[in-house]
Order: structure tokens, then C-alpha cells, then sequence
């Protein structure tokens, strides 16, 4: 989505397994690669669902039957011998380690566009498991179960094997967790910066308004987003969000040196790092591992890390629970108009200014605090407002503004939510 700003051949790495030297040289790798800049224009979402048995949603999955539910389009993770055809609309199919489903249709220029597709992706999948006995869940996390792993790899059991060591929060949010991941653009110029400081400054006011999931396991948490709560608590600071910068390439780099390992890949069953090792470290001192690291594996050590926005040459922002049926349109389509223009961009970072930090607060209590409930009034208005500036059909704004009002507590035809 975009190629990166200033990019010469010279500045990358002649491969996959060229080694890594030099701490300024892995940083500089890590921002070009993270933050490419270009006009806004590309649209992505990620769809993830907890997997449940229709008739007794509390009851363990295995990991063949639901291998058979996907068919072709079984990922290689569940059923090595799938050829991982796509759906229809282009979406591919990804299971996650509690047996959590998720689509990831490719990205368009028009929103409406990948609305459509990933609405006909996601009918085709549910499909494919109520053929088996299969039925999607309807929150952010696991309201039936426990944390339960399906899926027994060498990845997921160095990533536990680490997230156990800072406590509980790791596991929920590998096995329990479900949420949708809106992809934008980062933009370019100076627009970058700004386009980050709002993607992260809408977090808590974003996190209230779409809250759904305040039971897990069968019982309350007394959160109304227990997800997210899951999500910051997995390996803080660096599931935390990042204090606002003018230069969020770099930091984001610094962060991604000073991020625990959680995996190195190897042929033998255990890719357990060894505790304490950092990336950092491992370039200072390689034989922690007993090589130097590559520019493979520090595009790996990129994707063990969860921050509530996570750059990787867009904006993929990670902080909102899924939500039932088709309710997923209402938060991608906000954002998208937020972040659409550059006018706009800047006056979310007005209105969110009080509120920017509040990301607990807005885990535990959601639209019950008044200050998060005020600044979601606020842009769910500046979003009604700027749906008309991208490609929405008639229709489909009007099921966002429905949706927006119904969850502010005022009528769709007032349009003067804030007020």
C-alpha cells in the first residue's frame, strides 16, 4: 500500500538471509520497510471470529473437523496438504491458534468495494462451517470458553511460553480473542506523523464505542472491552500505545530493537528464544543465539509484535472488538472517513485531545465514562459527516448512520449528535 520514500537498492538487503551487524543498520531497515509513504488510497480490512459448535457453543474444537469445514481453503497451519484457495471475493482464510477464523480480502481503492467483497467472503465462510455444525461468535472474545489452544506449532508455543512469563493476559488473547483490523494508508510528508497521532489519539473514544465483549469464559469480567484489556496486558510495554511523536518511523524502530524475542525459528520442535534476549541484543551479541540474526528474521520478530496500531508499510489498526453480523461496516467506514482527508485528520486530533490517553479507561468502562462518551459523540458526527467525501453507496451510509446514532443514544434524524 504505497512504496517507501527515498528507497535505493543499495539500502536493502541482498537477501532474506543476509546478516545483521550493526543496530543502525537493522533500525533504518525496519523504518523504510514499516512506514512507506505515498498518497492515501488504498482500503483494507481483517475479519476475526471465535469458532464455535452451533448446538453447544461451550464445547472444545478440533482441529481436523474444522479443517474439513474450510476445505480448499484450509490454511497450511491447521492442514499442511491444503492448496489455501481463496473465497470468492479474494479473501484468504486464517485460523489462529484458539481456533479463532479470520478472512483478509485484498485491499481496494474503494471502501464500498471492499465492503462487497468482504461481506460475500464472509456469507461464503459461514457457509462452509454451518455445513459442518459450525457458528461464528458474536464479540470481541470468547464468551463460552476458556482459553483453549488448537493449534499445537512451534510458534504459538514459544509465543505462550513467553506471554506466560509476564502473566495471564497472553493466552486470552491468542486463544480468546476476536477483533476487526481496519488497513490504511500511512500517507506522505508530514502527513505521516499526523495520520499516526490520530489513528492511536481515536483509540479510547473508538475502543467505548464499539466495546463487545464483557463476558469471557461464561462469566462477566466487569470490562466492557475484555479484549483489549487481553491485548495491553499480553507483553506492556510493547502492547501499550506509543507516547505521540513527530517521528514515528524511528521510535517505532527503537521499539522493535527493544521488544523481547519470542521466536527463533530453527528445524528442531522447540523456537523458544532464550529469556531476556531482545532484538537488540541479539545483534550485539549473536552468539546468545549462536548466529547473527537476518533480515528474515527480523521481518518475523515484526510479527510478534501487538501494538494497538501496527505499522507494516500501512496503518493496520488493531484496537476494535468484532462485532456481530454485518456490524463491522460501521467502525471500518468511520475510520475510513476520518482519516480521508487531511482537514479532517486534524480536527480528530482536536476533539480527541482530552481523551487520547484514556485506553484503560476505555477497556473497562466504555460509553459509561462520560469524557470518552463525549469525544465518541464528537467524531461519530465529524464521521457521519465525512461519509459522503469516499465512495459508500446511499445504503450503505445509512446503515453507518443508523448505527452510529444507535450507539451515541440519539436519533439518526437529529444528525446533531454532539451538541
Amino acid at each position: 500500500m504505497g512504496a517507501p520514500v527515498g528507497t535505493t537498492t543499495s539500502q536493502l538487503p541482498d537477501s532474506p538471509s543476509t546478516q545483521i551487524f550493526d543496530r543502525d543498520q537493522a533500525e533504518a531497515y525496519v523504518a523504510m520497510i514499516c512506514f512507506k509513504h505515498g498518497p492515501p488510497r488504498l482500503h483494507g480490512v481483517e475479519l476475526e471470529w471465535t469458532l464455535h459448535h452451533r448446538n453447544d457453543p461451550g464445547r472444545p474444537l478440533v482441529a481436523n473437523d474444522v479443517s474439513l469445514a474450510l476445505g480448499e481453503h484450509a490454511p497450511k497451519t491447521i492442514n499442511p496438504q491444503s492448496t489455501h484457495a481463496p473465497l470468492s471475493g479474494g479473501s484468504l482464510v486464517t485460523v489462529e491458534p484458539g481456533g479463532q477464523v479470520e478472512i483478509s480480502p485484498p485491499p481496494f481503492v474503494s471502501p464500498a468495494a471492499l465492503i462487497a467483497a468482504a461481506s460475500t467472503d464472509a456469507s461464503e465462510l459461514a457457509g462452509l462451517l454451518d455445513t459442518y455444525g459450525f457458528v461464528v461468535g458474536q464479540h470481541g472474545i470468547d464468551s463460552h470458553r476458556p482459553p483453549m489452544r488448537l493449534l499445537c506449532l512451534p510458534r504459538y508455543d514459544a509465543m505462550q511460553s513467553a506471554f506466560d512469563r509476564v502473566g495471564p493476559q497472553g493466552v486470552h488473547m491468542m486463544c480468546s480473542t476476536a477483533s476487526m483490523q481496519v488497513c490504511l494508508d500511512a500517507g506522505e510528508g508530514e502527513d505521516v506523523a499526523r495520520r499516526w497521532r490520530a489513528a492511536h489519539a481515536l483509540g479510547p473514544a473508538l475502543v467505548a464505542l464499539f466495546a463487545n465483549s464483557p463476558e469471557h469464559g461464561g462469566h462477566r469480567t466487569g470490562w466492557a472491552s475484555s479484549r483489549l484489556r487481553a491485548t495491553l496486558g499480553t507483553c506492556p510495554p510493547f502492547t501499550s500505545p506509543p507516547a505521540p511523536t513527530d517521528d514515528p518511523a524511528a521510535q517505532w524502530a527503537r521499539m522493535a530493537m527493544e521488544a523481547p524475542v519470542i521466536c527463533v525459528r530453527g528445524d528442531g520442535p522447540s523456537w523458544a528464544a532464550p529469556p531476556g534476549l531482545t532484538f537488540a541484543r541479539w545483534v550485539s551479541e549473536p552468539g546468545s543465539v549462536g548466529r547473527h540474526p537476518t533480515y528474515d528474521d527480523l521481518d518475523y520478530h515484526l510479527t510478534t509484535l501487538f501494538p494497538p496500531v501496527r505499522p507494516k508499510g500501512y496503518l493496520e489498526i488493531r484496537y476494535l472488538d468484532m462485532q456481530a453480523g454485518s456490524g463491522w461496516v460501521t467502525p471500518f467506514a468511520l475510520l475510513s472517513a476520518l482519516m480521508a482527508r487531511p482537514s479532517t485528520v486534524d480536527r480528530v486530533l482536536d476533539l480527541t485531545e482530552s481523551t487520547a490517553g484514556r485506553w484503560l479507561e476505555a477497556a473497562r468502562e466504555g460509553m459509561a465514562d462520560p469524557a470518552l462518551r463525549h469525544t465518541a459523540a464528537q467524531i461519530a458526527q465529524l464521521g457521519a459527516d465525512s461519509l459522503d467525501c469516499l465512495d459508500f453507496t446511499s445504503a450503505q451510509q445509512a446503515q453507518v448512520i443508523d448505527d452510529l446514532a444507535r450507539r451515541v443514544g440519539t436519533s439518526s434524524s437529529t444528525r446533531r449528535w454532539s451538541a
